[in-house]
């Protein structure tokens, strides 16, 4: 299933920004759809769109050339990783058709490695290039939905966010993708709550 873009004049300026705190490549790849649940923002409306979101999320120095018909590949992928990354999430069985056009995808030849001033960074192959990215980002999900970190796979609990992520910390108990903001507004909004009740029942705000 491919997300239809939002007319540009529904769509605010701040949902046009790319999301990168999942803290997983593949699953930034899925946060390029905004509001899920509700507005559902396509943030891959042209394929220049697609370059641009290889360059802030550092996955390329070299603009990528992307076409019509590999902007639409990249969606069909982008929404079979959002998929698998929920049955993983709920524990339901995977759907075979989500896994074949993954694993289609990472069949064909990945970003090529190279040492760089002792760095490693990620260049185009010679030919297949938009190929090479969604290879790279389908090799990413079958590591993290197939691997040892499936467990950490996250959907953070914040009321108007729902950013699917990885659990890093140590006890596994993370709830949002973010202390600092989706955490902070949580927090915040439980503060204003309790305030609220303890007025309303005249009780000690203290």
């Amino acid at each position: 299933m491919t997300i239809q873009a939002s007319p540009s004049g529904e769509v605010p300026a701040e949902e046009l920004a790319f999301n990168f705190r999942s803290g997983r490549l593949c699953l930034a790849f899925v946060a390029t759809v905004g509001e899920r649940w509700r507005g559902r923002y396509e943030r891959l409306r042209r394929p220049s769109d697609l370059t641009r979101w290889c360059r802030e999320a550092g996955l390329l120095d070299a603009s990528v050339r992307v076409t019509s018909r590999e902007l639409d590949e990249a969606r069909e992928l982008r929404e079979a990783i959002y998929r698998q990354a929920r049955t993983v999430i709920s524990g339901r069985p995977a759907a075979r058709q989500d896994e074949a056009l993954i694993n289609a995808a990472a069949a064909a030849p990945p970003l090529v490695p190279v040492l760089r001033a002792g760095h490693v960074r990620l260049t185009l192959p010679s030919d297949g290039a938009a190929q090479a990215v969604l290879s790279t980002l389908a090799r990413d999900a079958i590591d993290l939905l197939g691997g040892s970190a499936r467990g950490r796979v996250r959907e953070c609990a914040g009321a108007e966010c729902g950013l699917l992520f990885v659990d890093t910390s140590r006890p596994g108990r993370r709830r949002w993708c973010s202390s600092t903001a989706c955490g902070g507004k949580e927090r915040a909004a439980a503060y204003r709550r309790r305030k609220r009740e303890e007025s309303e029942s005249g009780g000690d705000p203290e």
